[in-house]
């Protein structure tokens, strides 16, 4: 393939409804349960400080962390301060904006299973929120902590009345509850959960956050069909062969063995990211511009996707890491790392073979895959657009044309490419031999277009659910539909757990096992 032709934006932005990162947050206080951990220093408080910087919090806006560490307000705003100058996500911190954030946090110290902390929290709330309108005193209530502990705080929250139930969406002063994922280890788990949470808070409260879809290029791709007639009309099994979605790490556990091993690939990737970008590039356009719009034509998706497993046997593979090179360094085996039992059947990759059983996918396979220690760090959805019928130059052989491909990258170079096929210079325009041809990719990059500076999507997520936007957010029913597709699967897999499992060297694009999956079905993996 020849380089790439740029594309830039020629145009200043437009928009259909004013957009999220020009509105103001509610004046409210954010609680962050677990605000002294490893979530809330790399991502919420970098988040907070880029709101703060380009003024989009309310001057009625708090924070109050919860945890168990010992801590005074002055020596979590100083371990905040170390938070921001050991980020990536922040350059320099600006003094201004540091001394604006800096007294807006307050911190709570308390064994978070216990009922004391939320008695106590209620009255810390309560105090700060002397001086503020009724109408303004809003509550957002941010879960930064083991899942296994989401029950006990959801529980103490109601209880203690820090929290209550309100079942009219337009009532203020509102009570807001954000959930991270993983949201249950299976559906037994996630149905349990959700019963648990649906008692004390209504759906419309409930903001389960995936960051996966806070990226840029995640949410570009409902725009970039909808925007553009061209893309809109092909959109669908009429002239697209498949779809590839790619989620590829080059890392490898971070010390989070624990974790993993009781996870894998499945429960960390496909559960949720990777079924939310299916989802996205696969729903229908919503009727209408609304959260619950939206969020309707994704579950319908999922709901529409065929069982992987069927007959005994599963429409996807799966395998581990071994011994490799990553850039020139070599890197131990997933059995090797440590916290990983060295019998270890944990699959740190897999491939998945979806179908939309639906109109316009009928027949569509949506190839999905993810893995660690891959050959390079990159995210993207891929559409396979069909061959042309039939060649005005017949002497041009129909396998040397290269399929158009439309790729939106999600990570690590956000943006969007189109491959397509043109004559080379200088070969005679003529029913010959001769004739040659060469496929060109289209590229179009946001960094070139917009500016470097990036919007992390914690970021746009917090200010969302201060505006009351649960467009980006998780509701139950998709997260149960998710795992009812993942579910029979992982099963499928932990009754063969004494089966050897596949293995792939790290520093490669996967197993040989996943380059066979793929092309039985005439198809090879796109190399991103």
């Amino acid at each position: 393939m020849s380089e790439p032709l740029s594309i830039s934006a020629v145009s200043k932005p437009s928009s259909i409804a004013p957009p999220a990162a020009m509105v103001h947050g509610d004046p409210c206080t954010l609680v962050i349960f677990g605000a002294a951990g490893d979530l809330a220093q790399r991502k919420l408080f970098p988040a907070i400080y880029h709101l703060a910087k380009k003024g989009l919090l309310a001057d009625d806006f708090r924070i109050v962390g919860v945890g168990i560490e010992s801590l005074d307000d002055a020596a979590f705003r100083a371990r905040m301060r170390a938070a921001l100058d050991r980020s990536d996500d922040v350059r320099d911190v600006d003094g201004a904006t540091w001394a604006d954030v800096e007294a807006r946090l307050f911190w709570l110290t308390g064994n978070l299973t216990e009922p004391t902390v939320y008695a106590a929290l209620r009255a810390r709330l309560e105090s700060l929120e002397t001086n503020a309108r009724e109408s303004t005193r809003n509550r957002l209530f941010y879960l930064a902590v083991p899942p296994q502990i989401f029950p006990s705080i959801v529980l103490h929250l109601g209880e203690s009345g820090a929290a209550t139930r309100v079942d009219d969406p337009g009532a203020r002063p509102w009570r807001r509850l954000i959930v991270e994922k993983p949201f249950g280890h299976d559906l037994a788990s996630a149905e349990a959960l959700s019963r648990g949470v649906l008692a004390h808070f209504a759906e419309h409260q409930i903001y389960r956050i995936d960051h996966y879809v806070g990226k840029e290029t995640v949410q570009n791709v409902l725009v970039l069909r909808s925007a553009n007639a061209i893309f809109e009309t092909l959109w669908s099994r009429a002239n697209v062969s498949h779809v590839e979605v790619t989620a590829a790490e080059t890392v490898g556990l971070e010390g989070r063995a624990g974790y993993y091993e009781k996870a894998g690939v499945v429960r960390d990737m496909f559960q949720n990211h990777l079924l939310q970008c299916v989802a996205l590039a696969a729903m229908e356009p919503p009727r209408e511009p609304t959260a619950n719009a939206v969020r309707d034509e994704k579950v319908k998706v999922l709901r529409a996707v065929r069982p992987l497993v069927d007959g005994g046997r599963a429409s996807a593979i799966h395998a581990q890491y071994a011994h490799g090179t990553i850039g020139e360094k070599e890197v131990a085996g997933y059995r090797e790392e440590p916290g990983v039992d060295p019998r270890s059947v944990t699959p740190t990759y897999a491939a998945l073979r979806l179908y939309v059983d639906n109109h316009r996918w009928q027949g569509v396979p949506f190839y999905v895959r993810s893995g660690k220690r891959m050959k390079k760090r990159v995210s993207e959805v891929a559409l396979h657009f069909r061959a042309p019928q039939r060649l005005m130059y017949e002497p041009v052989p129909t396998e040397r044309l290269a399929p158009n491909v439309l790729v939106l990258r999600i990570q690590p170079d956000d943006g969007v490419a189109l491959g397509f096929t043109v004559k080379v210079p200088g070969a005679a325009l003529a029913l010959t031999p001769g004739i040659e041809v060469q496929e060109v990719r289209m590229n179009f990059d946001y960094a070139d277009a917009f500016g470097a500076e990036s919007h992390p999507a914690y970021e746009t997520l917090l200010l969302d659910c201060m505006i009351g936007d649960a467009t980006l957010f998780t509701r139950t029913d998709e997260v149960e539909a998710a795992w009812r597709i993942v579910d029979p699967l992982l099963e499928h897999w932990a009754a063969r757990a004494d089966d050897a499992i596949p293995t792939y060297a790290a520093g490669t694009w996967g197993p040989p096992e996943a380059d066979d999956f793929i092309a039985h079905d005439g198809h090879a993996w796109r190399t991103p």
